[in-house]
């Protein structure tokens, strides 16, 4: 089949190269100029099970909140799971990580993709309460497989040399089979690979809302040429929040709200001072990774206008947990990359992933702050569907149709 991917992020890269790799003819367009310049662009770079979680436990507001917002936020509270379907949202969020860690694995190893990694990953725990708080989360990631190792304070300074004896800390646990890795550095990869299988990525284009009359036929604009009609045999939505006005015309509901996250990346002051696993602050919920020779923080869930700039409370946030935890560690009086991106996040905080209601157009959307983490998972499993295969793992919590 003619397959479009509206979408070159790292979901829609993944699912362009899944979707070659069974013999489709694949055409991946986006706005921007190059792949993972959006939502993948900066993330923490966090990517293994351990890290997944259904949704955000608190999301900020700031000003400015749109009607659609408001709605989504009311809609939120009433339908994000809690305490025991939050757990049985885990397990399902787990499976599809770890299938899709498994597949990330697979295709660095058979294509020899090397990209900038960190093993293990390091929870911090401040207080008692903090720690309690965590313990129902990691029970279920342990019975669901993943090792979970407790550490106490004193024993994580010692794995952690570099962290700041001053900071208050309880406890911690560890994960060594998680890890971070540079999400941009691996889209681009993959999009080499893909390039030699056949798939033509038509970046600086930007699609037209579908029509129902056609919706796989798409009305493509690029700077050099008028609005020019691409039919297709189908068409596969990875562009996240960017996703409600194309479907719009069709009558799909997209229950997504754009929920923005913050990252700063620093050059490296001195290597002995930085972690040496990755590390997750649970009172901030904010990542310290070593990306290369950067050191990169990234957290925050804010909805709303008006605090996405060097000075926000969400970056601010970001330069005071690395003081707390690995002060000169980066080079932050000098040149430092602030990024802030926007991340397509659903009620419940599970994906959308699987065929819409209108013949021919599929959805893989949706994912939060765990695109990085199941990326791979769901481009393999959206093929499967597509070819009418049996996917590894269940997906009928992620079927778009549960929204209707």
């Amino acid at each position: 089949m003619k397959i479009a991917v509206i979408g070159a992020g790292i979901t829609g890269v993944c699912t362009a190269h899944a979707l070659a790799t069974d013999g489709h003819e694949v055409v991946v367009y986006d706005r921007r100029s190059s792949v993972a310049e959006g939502a993948s662009f900066a993330t923490g770079g966090l990517c293994g099970p351990g890290y997944v979680e259904p949704g955000t436990h608190t999301i900020s507001t700031g000003l400015g909140l749109s009607r659609h917002e408001l709605g989504w936020l009311w809609q939120r509270r009433k339908q994000q799971p809690k305490g025991l379907e939050r757990m049985v949202a885990l397990k399902r969020l787990l499976s599809l990580a770890t299938w899709s860690r498994e597949r990330q694995r697979d295709l660095m190893q058979r294509h020899n993709i090397t990209i900038e990694q960190q093993d293990g990953l390091m929870l911090l725990f401040r207080s008692a309460q903090d720690a309690a708080l965590s313990q129902p989360r990691l029970d279920t990631l342990r019975a669901h497989g993943v090792s979970v190792q407790p550490v106490t304070a004193a024993l994580a300074r010692k794995l952690e040399l570099a962290m700041n004896n001053d900071t208050p800390l309880h406890s911690a646990a560890y994960l060594p089979g998680d890890s971070a890795g540079n999400c941009r550095q691996f889209a681009v990869a993959l999009k080499g690979m893909a390039t030699t299988m056949g798939v033509r990525f038509e970046l600086a284009s930007d699609v037209a809302p579908l029509q129902r009359r056609a919706p796989t036929c798409l009305t493509v604009t690029t700077p050099t040429t008028p609005p020019t009609p691409a039919l297709h045999d189908a068409v596969v939505i990875c562009n996240g929040a960017a996703a409600t006005p194309l479907l719009e015309p069709l009558g799909l509901k997209v229950p997504v709200a754009k929920v923005r996250g913050h990252a700063i990346s620093a050059q490296v002051r001195e290597p002995l001072n930085t972690p040496h696993s990755a590390v997750w602050d649970a009172t901030h919920r904010v990542s310290i990774t070593r990306i290369g020779h950067r050191l990169r923080v990234a957290g925050g869930a804010e909805l709303g206008t008006g605090d996405a700039h060097a000075g926000c409370r969400g970056v601010q946030t970001l330069y005071r947990v690395l003081h707390d935890w690995f002060p000169g560690a980066a080079k932050i009086d000098q040149s430092v990359q602030i990024w802030h991106g926007e991340q397509a996040t659903t009620l419940d905080g599970l994906p959308m992933l699987g065929p819409s209601h209108v013949p021919g157009v599929w959805l893989n959307i949706g994912h939060g702050s765990n695109g990085w983490a199941l990326a791979n998972g769901c481009a393999e499993v959206l093929a499967d569907l597509v070819a009418g295969r049996t996917p590894p793992v269940d997906v009928a919590p992620f079927s778009p149709g549960r929204w209707s």
